[in-house]
């Protein structure tokens, strides 16, 4: 942990303070997960499971930020990877984008946050991924 911590004082000295702090949470309803289980297994029998495809579901989020720059141009990241109570795994990512890229106005939040519901009648495979993903109290999912 100690060495970390070092490594991202050392990013922040080299390349300054980070822009954006993601949480990426394991799912383990993901297909991947589901898919692999045997007869009566639940994904908690499973951890070499979940956390297999955790692993490949991070690495393609890395991707997709890093290479394909849906936030613009990284400069630097780092990230640690947790345990949650029930066991599954999430990974908190610090991101440094380049000068082009940073966040410097309300507005520019907006192209990346949506703190709305999607519309059910324009998109309901959304609206309902959003409500049974995102959506919880402050003890645990609003059914």
């Amino acid at each position: 942990m100690q060495q970390n911590y070092q490594d991202a004082m050392a990013m922040v000295r080299k390349f300054s303070k980070p822009d954006l702090f993601l949480t990426f949470t394991c799912n383990p309803s993901w297909s991947e997960i589901l898919n692999s289980m045997e007869g009566v297994q639940r994904p908690e029998d499973r951890p070499d499971i979940i956390v297999r495809v955790f692993n490949m579901k991070l690495k393609e989020l890395l991707e997709d930020i890093c290479k394909h720059g849906i936030f613009g141009t990284v400069l630097a990241y780092i990230y640690v990877i947790e345990f949650q109570k029930r066991g599954l795994p999430h990974a908190h990512i610090l991101l440094t984008l380049d000068s082009e890229s940073k966040i410097r106005a309300k507005d520019d939040i907006d192209q990346f946050v949506c703190a709305e519901l999607p519309d059910p009648c324009t998109d309901l495979r959304l609206f309902q991924i959003v409500t049974k993903c995102m959506v919880h109290g402050p003890c645990g999912v609003i059914y």
